[in-house]
């Protein structure tokens, strides 16, 4: 059982490239127990694609949260607006 669920969405825009891109976290507890990440990318106004990481614990599935929000932020990525990327707790 997770404390709270997690959700972040950030975007990549660069207009110069004809790029507008999206990237979805999230971290919600699984009918089993487990701790699920999900995560979602794709072209903005496109579905895009998905994948899942199942967990045992927590703690496990907010460091890979974390890493791939790192990893994201030194590609370019950010929130919607200007400014710091927000993570909202449910």
């Amino acid at each position: 059982m997770i404390a709270q669920p997690y959700e972040l969405y950030i975007e990549r825009r660069d207009p110069t490239r004809n790029m507008a891109r999206y990237y979805v976290l999230s971290i919600q507890a699984t009918l089993f127990g487990d701790v699920q990440l999900t995560r979602r990318w794709g072209r903005i106004g496109a579905r895009g694609q998905a994948m899942s990481h199942s967990f045992a614990r927590e703690d496990d599935a907010v460091r890979l949260f974390l890493d791939l929000l790192r990893l994201k932020r030194k590609r370019g990525y950010g929130p919607k607006g200007r400014g710091a990327a927000m993570v909202s707790r449910r």
